[in-house]
């Protein structure tokens, strides 16, 4: 029990500085491309790299996971991410950081597909929104931190990219300790048509606990990626955009683990529908303040904490629902649909800032949380059932 435990604490331990890396370059390389005067949409595109590194590894990942199990995995995605966040200061061109933060994708989703799998498959049922929540809070607490780099490009533009290079090897080192294992081998996915067939099963399962992860990867993107260009077109200075980004975070990490367990207790479909009302109506009230800094504030904090656990409350969702031996391909659908709404969001954001000029760009962000909830509320209940059914 105490290895499982140490385990356990390593993994989430690289998830944080995972999430520390995430969550600096988003706003680090947004400031810096607006400073140069790249366009809104062109940096919003540069954003989308990452996740386009994800969804082009994505079909990819099931088979080596299952073939040489979990801790190569991690350890491969691990010193990618390592060696690209060393390689940013060597040239900065569009392209180049595109390409770097497109092999930043593929290593990332490489980490967090393997751990989030070997979590979900080692957890048990009663535990499992606690876990999963720890799981998203570390994740919360790297990213909340990863904004903090960004006034460091004052000192030199090098600077936030060696630290977080760094910390990404001093975590990568602890992979080497863990002992590997396998996901449970009941499927042998000998080819690319095996795999889609696994994909299509899957999703037939969990298509409603899959809008979670796309619904928070749209969210942070949004205001990650764009929002630093739309708050300094709004006179909002460098340091105050990061605080405001960071309590986003920090307010996902104070309710994080409760909601987890409150999702354990009342079912997560309760949960998910209330977190995301409330959500809508944060963000709808952050269109009203948003020219004070202290509003702005407040408004972020407590969206972060009814929104800010979304992606974990939905793999715990989706570990509901879709069968045992479907869980490594249920994460992955997890980190595609993550990645396809994590790429919208840029690019919608910066067309959004170009063309509405005179319209909050809170909006999308609301209505995006209000049209997510109808879904849950119309359709989650009849997969619920038909859930209990298969188990009866």
């Amino acid at each position: 029990m105490n290895k499982i435990n140490v385990r356990f604490w390593i993994l989430v331990s690289i998830v944080a500085i995972s999430g520390f890396s995430q969550g600096m370059l988003l706003p680090l390389i947004a400031i810096i491309f607006e400073k140069n005067g790249v366009s809104p949409s062109l940096n919003g595109f540069n954003a989308t790299a990452l996740y386009i590194g994800i969804l082009l590894v994505s079909p990819f990942m099931e088979r080596p996971l299952r073939k040489y199990g979990y801790k190569p995995v991690i350890v491969w995605g691990g010193g990618l991410v390592a060696i690209s966040l060393a390689l940013f200061p060597l040239w900065k061109t569009f392209w180049f950081w595109f390409a770097l933060r497109l092999l930043i994708g593929i290593g990332d989703h490489s980490l967090h597909f393997a751990t989030q799998t070997w979590i979900t498959s080692s957890s048990p049922a009663e535990k499992r929104g606690r876990n999963i929540s720890l799981y998203g809070l570390f994740f919360g607490i790297g990213f909340a931190a990863g904004p903090l780099m960004t006034p460091l490009v004052t000192i030199t533009q090098s600077l936030p990219f060696i630290i977080s290079s760094i910390l990404c090897l001093i975590g990568w080192g602890f992979v080497f300790t863990l002992k590997n294992e396998f996901p449970e081998q009941t499927v042998n996915l000998h080819s690319f048509l095996a795999t889609i067939k696994q994909f299509k099963q899957a999703f037939k399962y969990g298509w409603v606990a899959f809008l979670l992860p796309f619904t928070y990867g749209f969210l942070e993107s949004c205001l990650n990626g764009s929002f630093p260009v739309y708050a300094l077109r709004t006179n909002i200075n460098v340091s105050n955009v990061s605080l405001v980004l960071s309590v986003f975070a920090v307010g996902s990490i104070i309710t994080q683990l409760p909601l987890g367990m409150l999702s354990d207790q009342y079912g997560r479909r309760n949960v998910l529908m209330i977190v995301l009302l409330l959500g809508f109506l944060s963000f709808t009230m952050a269109s009203f303040v948003e020219h004070s800094f202290i509003g702005l504030f407040i408004a972020f904090l407590f969206s972060g904490m009814v929104v800010g656990s979304t992606f974990s409350l939905g793999i715990s969702f989706m570990t509901d629902l879709v069968p045992r031996f479907l869980l490594p391909t249920g994460n992955l659908l997890c980190g595609i649909f993550y990645s396809l709404g994590s790429l919208s969001g840029p690019i919608i954001g910066g067309l959004f800032i170009k063309f509405f000029q005179h319209v909050s760009f809170f909006y999308i962000i609301s209505t995006m949380l209000l049209i997510v909830t109808f879904i849950i509320f119309s359709f989650a209940k009849n997969t619920e059932v038909r859930l209990e059914q298969q188990n009866s």
